[in-house]
């Protein structure tokens, strides 16, 4: 990667110059100098696995246990209109040396309870889908910004230059499309690479009856029609173009993302698809994912995030093949969801401990936001934003434990209370970012992930 394409138009409040700067300009010798010129401080971990829950998972059934909300089960609460409170549609149990209460939904999970951080406290701004996932994404729920894995490979680089610095798997298409993994303004090397994925709403495709892209390998990775030199002549002279017209433009985005995109591809062609190549794992190790036993969809992109963070990607997104909007059957609807991810998850994190990963990886679980402690419809719940729970592990955090809480009903935060922007502040420290310093000056003003807020959760660093 060239950094001459790429004006100065970021920087920190500081002397030196941005870390997206230092990044690129590390980029472009090579993947051993991208890693070291973009921290702050010593970082905790070096990348990040996103597991991506999206419609909203009901922690007052999965994470936070209340022990008043089972004794009122039945009871209806004026507060919400006379509607009856539900506890837990399965029962909670203590796991670990740590005691955390989890569902027994989650047996394989249980078993890594003493390295789970499981927040109590999150809450968001809005309570429908679409804002609040893209909230979760890019901290702002109104404008379009730079998704939280752009950010991250914008101060950071990649370790691995024939690999992404940032891939999303199988994102959804709806509920915010491709603004949950873009750039923005930011500069278009940084948006995440898509594998896999349906272009259509699962419930738009289910009526068309078109089957969804059931995930990896990558289309069009490698080109029949010629060979590679063939390939490098043919790009050199497109790139000659390119470059020749960003020359008279001088500030192109356009031109300077097109660029380092043809770039990418072409090396990408050498390493994609050995990374994406499953059947090279041991059968012990696919058996451990549930590979090949059932739907099995997303225990193969829990595998393929564990190779592709051993590659050298950055930030890596898997989300969840099934929703989790329960607003009816709420006990049904678990029970297949954690079904076909529970082990799947469970997996990754041991996979990762086996090979010394666990401590450098920052594993997150989380959705948009949470449910209500009432019920809806026919045994369903909800949408609830201003008090829900997610998981993190490895990657520096404190295992076993709780942070914060919601009220004795689990309806709202109250102790500790984590907004999104916090939650985004506690992860760029993990690794190795000062958030309010991560920042990009673009239309006059600085941007950074957290807005003007943010304060990081220093009590759940390890």
């Amino acid at each position: 990667m060239n950094p001459s394409l790429f004006p100065r138009r970021d920087f920190l409040q500081s002397s030196t110059l941005g870390l997206g700067w230092l990044a690129f300009s590390a980029m472009a010798n090579g993947p051993s100098r991208a890693v070291a010129s973009g921290r702050h401080f010593p970082a905790r971990a070096k990348r990040v696995i996103f597991l991506s829950m999206k419609g909203g998972p009901s922690h007052v059934d999965l994470l936070d246990y209340k022990p008043d909300l089972i004794k009122a089960n039945g009871k209806s609460a004026e507060k919400f209109g006379g509607a009856a409170l539900v506890g837990p549609v399965h029962p909670f149990s203590q796991r670990g040396k740590s005691g955390l209460w989890m569902s027994d939904l989650m047996p394989h999970l249980a078993k890594h309870a003493d390295d789970l951080c499981i927040i109590n406290s999150m809450h968001t701004d809005v309570p429908n889908h679409s804002p609040a996932f893209v909230q979760m994404h890019t901290g702002s729920f109104q404008f379009v910004r730079p998704s939280l894995g752009a950010w991250t490979v914008y101060g950071l680089g990649t370790e691995n230059e024939n690999l992404p610095g940032f891939v999303t798997l199988n994102p959804p298409a709806d509920n915010g499309g491709a603004r949950n993994y873009g750039s923005a303004f930011l500069p278009s090397i940084t948006q995440g690479t898509r594998v896999g994925g349906s272009q259509l709403p699962a419930l738009y495709a289910a009526f068309l009856k078109k089957e969804q892209t059931p995930g990896p390998p990558m289309k069009n990775i490698s080109n029949p029609s010629m060979t590679k030199a063939e390939q490098r002549r043919q790009l050199d002279l497109i790139q000659g173009l390119n470059r020749e017209m960003l020359r008279k433009h001088k500030v192109q985005p356009q031109i300077e993302g097109m660029i380092e995109s043809f770039e990418l591809a072409f090396r990408m062609q050498s390493e994609v698809p050995d990374t994406l190549d499953i059947s090279k794992e041991p059968e012990s190790t696919r058996k451990l994912y549930g590979i090949g036993e059932g739907k099995d969809a997303f225990a193969r992109q829990c595998l393929l995030a564990r190779r592709m963070a051993e590659a050298g990607v950055r930030f890596i997104e898997i989300s969840s093949p099934m929703g989790w909007d329960h607003h009816s059957l709420i006990k049904e609807g678990l029970s297949k969801n954690c079904g076909e991810t529970d082990r799947p998850i469970a997996a990754l994190l041991t996979d990762l401990k086996l090979r010394g990963m666990l401590d450098d990886t920052l594993v997150v679980w989380a959705g948009e936001f949470g449910r209500t402690p009432y019920m809806q419809g026919i045994n369903g719940r909800d949408h609830n934003h201003k008090g829900f729970s997610l998981w993190m592990a490895g990657g520096g955090v404190k295992g076993g434990m709780n942070y914060g809480a919601t009220d004795e009903i689990g309806y709202k935060a109250v102790e500790n209370p984590m907004h999104i922007h916090d939650w985004h502040a506690t992860m760029l420290h993990l690794l190795g970012i000062n958030h309010k310093q991560l920042t990009y000056n673009y239309g006059g003003r600085d941007f950074r992930l957290t807005e003007t807020s943010g304060e990081v959760a220093r009590e759940i660093l390890a």
